[in-house]
């Protein structure tokens, strides 16, 4: 979901280690990944707080638009975000477990 979302390339991953399993995905390059995890033996997992956000900015009104039709098309669900601010710039997505990515139509201001 999140590679064909995102666009990330899928690094490695793996199977029952000491009780996990994940996938590790980025962009060829970069000086970053995301692991994505999940535990074996849970049999309850609680929602992440709304406030708990993937944020990646796309200045080019394009590439945004391509960005979130292809969160749409690996099925992400386009959500009201929980702080008003990403409604005037950017859009919301919630994967099956209620995590959520932000993809701002900006440049990304930080240092």
């Amino acid at each position: 979901m999140y590679r064909e979302g995102l666009g990330l390339t899928l690094f490695g991953g793996f199977a029952d280690h000491q009780g996990f399993d994940g996938n590790m995905l980025g962009l060829p390059g970069a000086a970053w990944h995301l692991e994505l995890t999940h535990e074996r033996a849970a049999t309850e997992h609680t929602r992440p707080d709304a406030e708990a956000l993937i944020v990646l900015y796309h200045p080019d009104p394009d590439d945004w638009t391509a960005a979130c039709d292809r969160m749409l098309a690996a099925g992400f669900v386009r959500v009201t975000a929980n702080n008003p601010y990403w409604e005037t710039c950017a859009q919301t997505f919630e994967d099956r477990d209620g995590y959520r990515v932000v993809l701002a139509q900006q440049a990304w201001g930080g240092g």
